[in-house]
């Protein structure tokens, strides 16, 4: 099944799926060295978004957040890809200065937690494999 949605960042990327059911901050919310979220708040507390296709409804919190994201890239701690129900400047910007592709307008209800995706930053698609 193929997701329709906004391209935000261009890019490719192909992994499992890590999902928070709340918006998130990357400013205090997530380690910039680790990708761990910190936020006690989000379902997804403890979890690393290390290499994972990290899905949330949208960004909150300090345009610094932005710059969280470049320095999760520079520490390899990034996402590969970001899928967003609704895309906000901050973590758009992350993204498209760290080149992590990144999608909105996609309804993430269907996307499941462990489940492999592609998305395609490009065309501002997500495919959902498995």
């Amino acid at each position: 099944m193929i997701l329709s949605g906004r391209k935000i960042s261009k890019g490719l990327a192909e992994g499992e799926v890590l999902k928070s059911t709340s918006p998130i901050s990357f400013l205090g919310g997530v380690d910039p060295k680790t990708g761990v979220i910190m936020d006690k708040n989000s379902n997804s507390f403890g979890k690393s978004i290390k290499d994972k296709i990290f899905v949330f409804p949208m960004g909150k919190g300090s345009t610094v957040g932005s710059y969280v994201i470049y320095q999760l890239k520079k520490n390899g701690a990034a996402p590969l890809a970001i899928i967003n129900k609704e895309a906000e400047t901050i973590v758009s910007v992350g993204a498209i200065i760290s080149d992590i592709p990144m999608v909105d307008k996609i309804e993430i209800d269907s996307i499941e937690e462990g489940k492999k995706v592609k998305v395609d930053g490009d065309q501002g698609t997500v495919e959902l494999l498995i």
